[in-house]
């Protein structure tokens, strides 16, 4: 497995697009925007989420599309996910409490819905992961495997 970060501008293969890459929450736009989070688990996670309680994520790279339209935009919102200790509010944040986030895919004005439609070739670990008020997409959260660097 690797854990590396990604070359700055480059999304997975068959993206279709390029975006900055932030290693930092403090390098990210304040303004609103969806990002792609990058975590990496070390070792498999047992979630305790309901309704997928017991499920396992094997250890790997995950990326989690996601939006921060709300006050400090996407500064504010990877400096939360970039964050341990805090409290579990949302699917995403047993991830980046058990693994490490490694850094974010940022697009000012962007959609997270399309971000995971640019990324649909990638599988799908859970469905309903991070997505439980979308109508639109299977997951927010994609398995990133090792060979598609």
């Amino acid at each position: 497995m690797t854990t590396t970060a990604p070359r700055r501008g480059t999304l997975p293969p068959g993206a279709g697009f390029t975006a900055p890459f932030v290693r930092k929450a403090e390098r990210a736009p304040a303004g609103p925007g969806a990002y792609v989070l990058v975590v990496v688990l070390r070792r498999r996670l047992t979630l305790t989420i309901p309704g997928h309680e017991g499920v396992v994520l094997p250890a790997g790279r995950y990326l989690y599309c996601g939006s921060a339209y709300g006050a400090g935009g996407l500064r504010a919102r990877l400096g939360r996910h970039m964050r341990h200790g805090k409290s579990v509010r949302w699917h995403i944040d047993h991830l980046t409490e058990a693994g490490r986030v490694t850094g974010a895919w940022v697009l000012p004005g962007g959609n997270e819905c399309a971000l995971v439609a640019a990324l649909s070739h990638l599988p799908v670990p859970l469905p309903g992961f991070g997505s439980s008020d979308c109508a639109i997409c299977r997951s927010h959260l994609l398995h990133w495997p090792a060979r598609a660097r």
